[in-house]
């Protein structure tokens, strides 16, 4: 890993164009660690643009720079003229090209060299510099370890703590989830002595929704919550029509596939969501049922240990029968992790 950074700090060595990216449908680690990376750069005198796939959720407007984000669905021939100035890209919090989107072709062509900077499992080997390390709660903590494997930690401004923070709690589940190290607390307590205040980005990220998320929350717990105790486990799913009904904006599902796991007894979650014409699917557990096994042999899929994602080319109906079959098939393994956890 010591060769790696130095590989960075060559490169980082003289002002550069820079590009940085991250995966379709932003969430706070993604865009987090972008901007968090791009205060960072800027700071050192490189002329830097972050590029996201597609629109980011309201929720995550507040981070600082995020205004100048280049949306590849929206602004498309400024962020291609932006990878072709590019003598770097750094892809951050995806490892597989195809979770770009429609942006993969012109990330893949550039004659760029391009920076995984990750924390999912199975990394694609296209790139030309990696750190991928599965082991780390977040890309976001990744990058504040890099910035002080660069010998740049005093560079940390208030702009860099709350990104940098964000990421690390959303995809902790508020320090909650078995990815919650001794080093993420670390981090957050470097934070806290630069002046980040914790309580006030939990506020922006989740005090900060519209009625009809809340009310869309009550109608889908209520309504379409599906238990299956024998199997431990539990599905929610939702069609576009009921999406548009309560008018559900990209990112506004974030964290809905969690609520099933404060079931006692419940160690397994899925979240079906119709969008766009095609059908997402968010997996999460608890103790050693590994999820992102199940999304990559049943779901063209893949992410982590215990929260993992993956896509159906099936209608919703036909989706949540596939996922009852693989129930079935990991009924025993369910079982086993649920009396682990007992």
């Amino acid at each position: 890993m010591n060769k790696i950074v130095e590989e960075i700090r060559v490169l980082l060595s003289s002002p550069q164009n820079i590009v940085i990216t991250h995966h379709y449908n932003a969430d706070a680690d993604a865009l987090g660690s972008s901007l968090a990376l791009f205060h960072y750069l800027v700071s050192r005198g490189h002329k830097c643009s972050v590029v996201s796939p597609n629109s980011m959720p309201d929720f995550l407007q507040w981070m600082p720079a995020a205004y100048k984000v280049l949306k590849f669905d929206d602004q498309k021939n400024e962020v291609v003229k932006a990878i072709d100035k590019a003598k770097i890209i750094f892809c951050l919090d995806f490892n597989n090209f195809s979770r770009t989107k429609g942006l993969a072709p012109y990330l893949q062509k550039s004659s760029a060299k391009k920076i995984l900077i990750d924390h999912h499992l199975n990394p694609e080997k296209t790139f030309d510099i990696g750190i991928s390390k599965p082991s780390k709660s977040s890309t976001c903590e990744i990058i504040y370890d890099l910035i002080n494997d660069l010998d740049d930690n005093g560079m940390i401004h208030i702009d860099i703590a709350q990104c940098l923070y964000a990421g690390a709690m959303t995809d902790t589940g508020n320090f909650r989830f078995s990815n919650t190290t001794s080093s993420v607390h670390l981090m957050v307590a470097d934070l806290i002595k630069k002046g980040l205040n914790p309580s006030l980005v939990s506020q922006a990220i989740f005090d900060n929704y519209q009625e009809n998320r809340l009310r869309f929350l009550g109608y889908i717990l209520t309504d379409k919550m599906l238990l299956f105790p024998e199997y431990h486990s539990a599905i929610i799913a939702v069609s576009q029509e009921e999406l548009n009904r309560y008018k559900i904006n990209n990112g506004e599902t974030e964290g809905i596939v969690n609520y099933p796991l404060s079931i006692k007894n419940i160690i397994f979650s899925a979240f079906i969501s119709e969008r766009d014409n095609e059908i997402r699917m968010s997996f999460r557990s608890k103790g050693d049922f590994n999820v992102n096994l199940f999304a990559r042999n049943y779901f063209n899929g893949g992410g982590h240990l215990n929260a993992s994602g993956g896509r159906s080319e099936e209608s919703i109906a036909d989706t949540i029968k596939n996922i009852k079959e693989a129930l079935i098939d990991n009924k025993k393994i369910l079982k086993q992790c649920y009396l682990d956890l007992q």
